[in-house]
């Protein structure tokens, strides 16, 4: 994505809000710190199902990739593991409702994540931000959503979330409204978590939040693989008849000039 550009990073232990029988859940990460002579704003990174590794367990190239990019705008960034320290690898081959990993949880790694951030001298806490992919995508949707006790109860908030291919059905059906501008960039032909259900949000929703949809574009639009088909997946559109994955150049391309006019618009950021 940048090629050339040195990333600093380091491991992190991020803290959780979620702690079943008093035992706060330790949440390993990747910190990758922007040059800057004060404090800069940050971005929380939420991978989807299939985690925040690739090969070999190393960070996948798309967090790496999506770091590099915010480092070079001088935004600094955290990926968060929500799955190993609960035993899980993945979620993309389980059912919907049966899950060990849910939205509660990855809501409160999330929101335990801000907290991370805006305790860090080098951290600008009035401007930490959500990014996420899919199930990464719904975890932005269900940490900033304004009507929900955690969320508004939260020390920190983010100032801004963007959500790629989110699954949008519970927070349509769950009447949800952002604590901050949120950017959803979804495709049109998504079989996986389809774009109509975002669309209603966003209308429903008006000017607290952009919506773009690429046509032509399914799940995984932004990756740099070809599309394949993944039958595994129990869950889409059609139950069973499994799902499509893949990049999209010309919709990745539109959709990373979108994400860095949005950052630089809303955090104020110098081009």
């Amino acid at each position: 994505m940048l090629c050339g550009f040195a990333l600093a990073q380091t491991t992190a232990q991020v803290p959780s809000l979620d702690a079943p029988h008093g035992q706060v859940v330790q949440l390993p990460g990747v910190w990758f710190q922007a040059a800057s002579l004060g404090a800069a704003p940050a971005m929380v990174l939420l991978h989807g199902c299939g985690g925040m590794y690739g090969r070999r367990d190393a960070l996948s190239e798309r967090m790496q990739g999506y770091a590099a990019r915010l480092n070079a705008m001088g935004i600094h960034a955290l990926v968060l593991d929500s799955l190993t320290p609960r035993g899980e690898r993945e979620l993309c081959t389980q059912k919907n409702g049966q899950r060990r990993v849910t939205q509660l949880h990855r809501r409160r790694d999330a929101l335990g994540a801000l907290a991370w951030l805006a305790q860090r001298p080098n951290v600008d806490a009035q401007r930490l931000g959500l990014l996420g992919w899919s199930n990464g995508g719904s975890a932005v949707l269900a940490a900033s959503d304004a009507t929900h006790p955690e969320v508004a109860g939260a020390l920190a908030k983010p100032s801004l979330a963007v959500a790629y291919y989110p699954g949008c059905e519970s927070a349509l059906r769950d009447g949800y409204r952002p604590v901050a501008p949120l950017l959803m960039l979804v495709g049109e032909d998504d079989d996986w978590t389809p774009a109509a259900p975002c669309k209603a949000l966003a209308e429903r929703l008006g000017s607290a939040t952009e919506l773009t949809a690429y046509p032509g574009a399914g799940h995984g639009f932004d990756g740099s693989a070809p599309v394949r088909h993944r039958p595994e997946v129990p869950n889409g559109v059609r139950p069973g008849a499994g799902v499509h994955v893949g990049g999209h150049p010309a919709a990745r391309a539109a959709a990373f000039e979108h994400l860095d006019t949005y950052l630089r618009r809303q955090w104020r950021l110098n081009p």
